[in-house]
């Protein structure tokens, strides 16, 4: 019994030295493959982190994601080629980890379309974090843009979670890209009241508010002929850190202008006319 053993043992070790023996070349040089080739991929990696994160046209989050698949693709590649070395087919390999992929991607379409539009968010740029914007039916302060979704704080002060798809497969209005905007007043004033007149005293509030801008220069013009008032229309620019407060304070101060110069802001009226039964 025991000399079947030494047998056995003999002849794995046997079988283990020949087979060393003639697949020498092989390990040696897939060793070598796998130590330079991991530190070339760890070199390559790192320099394409650091070209990515001082890039301006990717946001961090963006550089991470796409330094980690760059990283993770040249160690693939690395083990790849050392597997060649042993004769290893690595193209059915690479099949099923194809269809593997497939599979996972038709199960998480879902998630990936979130993961598509963050990264084309990240990439794009239409808005950035501390940006109001409008899309859809969301309207809020930008918090924080991950690769699922994007954390906004609305201008009600709650806090809302939106899927990047959604935001991405509809317009953005984003409201402080610009430096300036403009801002549009209308109002009526009554069928015998002077245009001219009202037109003169817009101006002359637009060019008392500093907030105002000169260039482009405000504008005042007749808007609309309405049923029961004339339209009429102040256009001026400003800084659009003081959109919200100036709008607020030139319509209350069109309003006691108005009063003061004379100029009436008529309710909407109709005439009805009665005639007898005959």
């Amino acid at each position: 019994m025991q000399t079947n053993t030494d047998f056995s043992t003999l002849d794995i070790t046997n079988v283990a030295a020949t087979w060393l023996e003639a697949h020498l070349v092989s390990i040696a040089g897939a060793f070598a493959v796998l130590v330079f080739g991991w530190l070339i991929a760890k070199v390559l990696s790192r320099w394409a982190d650091r070209v990515l994160q001082n890039s301006p046209r990717f946001d961090p989050t963006v550089a991470d994601f796409l330094s980690s698949i760059i990283k993770y693709g040249l160690y693939a590649l690395v083990i790849a080629t050392v597997l060649a070395q042993f004769g290893v087919q690595t193209t059915s390999i690479l099949a099923v980890i194809g269809s593997m992929g497939l599979a996972i991607g038709l199960a998480l379409q879902g998630t990936l379309s979130n993961v598509a539009s963050g990264v084309m968010i990240l990439t794009q740029r239409p808005f950035r974090v501390g940006e109001a914007i409008h899309a859809g039916s969301i309207k809020g302060v930008v918090q924080e843009i991950g690769l699922f979704t994007t954390e906004l704080k609305q201008f009600d002060g709650l806090y809302v979670q939106v899927p990047n798809t959604e935001l991405w497969n509809q317009p953005i209005i984003n409201f402080n890209r610009h430096p300036i905007r403009r801002f549009e007043l209308l109002v009526g004033i009554g069928y015998n009241d002077s245009m001219d007149k009202a037109r003169d005293e817009l101006l002359a509030l637009a060019a008392a508010d500093e907030r105002v801008l000169s260039d482009p220069e405000p504008i005042a013009f007749v808007n609309s002929l309405d049923e029961s008032s004339v339209g009429i229309g102040l256009r001026i620019w400003c800084q659009t850190g003081d959109y919200a407060e100036l709008s607020w304070d030139l319509t209350e101060r069109v309003k006691a202008k108005f009063d003061e110069a004379g100029i009436t802001i008529p309710f909407p009226q109709r005439e009805v006319t009665t005639r007898a039964g005959a």
